[in-house]
């Protein structure tokens, strides 16, 4: 495959763009934006490698290429006790993935059971972008397979807002999307009455951006709409609809999807990585901010290399659905 290609770089944007979100959002995670204003100003640079968010994100990855784009709860699971180091030596994991994870290699839970009874979190939500990636152009089959992948940390209305993310990422590669058209995928192919949690919190969120003057006057919309009763500032509830917000508030810029997620506060770091990988996904790579590239430096290489390997993925995907489709075509007439 070409790496200039406009897949290559859509693939490249998704990845570099919730990267980017996670590493940018990481210093004022759990932060309210007055407390991001006073110790911060206007955040739009990074350092690091991110959060938890990347890290399962990347392990994703490999389950899909182990896979030939085709994850499963269980051979996701099989790479979480492969690494398993990592899981046991890292302070970043949330409770959900510590849950799951210790449910896996200590109680031998099944993977598809794993998820049962763990607490609401976008644990799920927050990595799944490489479903929709391997599913470009197809959200509703995004949905379906997320559906099984994400039982691995959630069986609630987390598990939905992984499928609505899938789908808005699988939705924004079709050459002649649009935001909308991004926002609408996210909820439409999830089930009407199983989803309603979700589906309300998607609703809810986006009709206060768009009653909304702009990002700074729905960001205080949001914060004074009785925010403190909500579950924790983790709950895919929250984070999944905010990111979506945020796109469409952005008008699918990913430079402006991320540092709105990153100047939100609350769980910063998710929200910004969500909205950079969708909105990186719509634009590519290469309308990303040079600054932002050269800021990653050897993580840059590392990131063109994976791209390369998913996109392999996505046109082997679609030329096995291809040569599949003809066969029952042929075989009709």
């Amino acid at each position: 495959m070409k790496r200039n290609s406009p897949l290559f770089d859509k693939v490249l944007g998704c990845l570099l763009g919730g990267f980017i979100g996670d590493a940018m959002g990481t210093p004022t995670e759990n932060l309210s934006h007055d407390d991001i204003q006073q110790r911060f100003g206007w955040v739009q640079t990074f350092s690091g490698d991110g959060t938890d968010d990347s890290l399962l994100k990347h392990i994703l990855c490999e389950t899909l290429e182990r896979t030939g784009g085709h994850a499963t709860a269980d051979a996701w699971a099989a790479d979480w006790i492969r690494h398993s180091q990592t899981f046991v030596n890292s302070k970043l994991f949330f409770a959900p993935v510590v849950a799951t994870f210790w449910k896996l290699s200590g109680e031998q839970v099944l993977p598809r059971d794993a998820g049962a009874g763990n607490m609401a979190s976008s644990s799920s939500a927050m990595c799944i972008s490489p479903m929709g990636i391997v599913n470009a152009g197809n959200p509703r089959q995004a949905v379906l397979e997320t559906f099984e992948v994400a039982g691995l940390i959630h069986h609630n209305f987390c598990r939905d807002g992984a499928c609505a993310m899938a789908a808005a990422v699988a939705q924004a590669f079709v050459p002649s999307t649009n935001v909308e058209s991004v926002l609408r995928a996210a909820s439409e192919f999830l089930p009407e009455r199983s989803a309603e949690a979700m589906r309300v919190a998607l609703q809810s969120t986006l009709a206060m951006a768009r009653e909304s003057a702009g990002y700074e006057d729905f960001r205080a919309r949001y914060y004074s709409a009785a925010i403190d009763v909500r579950q924790h500032f983790t709950d895919s509830r929250e984070t999944v609809p905010l990111a979506l917000a945020l796109v469409w508030l952005a008008g699918g810029d990913a430079q402006k999807a991320v540092e709105y997620g990153a100047n939100f506060g609350r769980d910063a770091d998710t929200i910004a990585s969500m909205a950079g990988a969708v909105a990186g996904a719509m634009g590519g790579a290469s309308a990303l901010p040079q600054a932002w590239l050269d800021t990653l430096g050897s993580q840059a290489d590392k990131q063109r290399a994976l791209a390369d390997r998913m996109t392999r993925l996505v046109h082997a995907r679609a030329e096995a659905a291809r040569a599949a489709a003809l066969i029952v075509l042929e075989t009709s007439v």
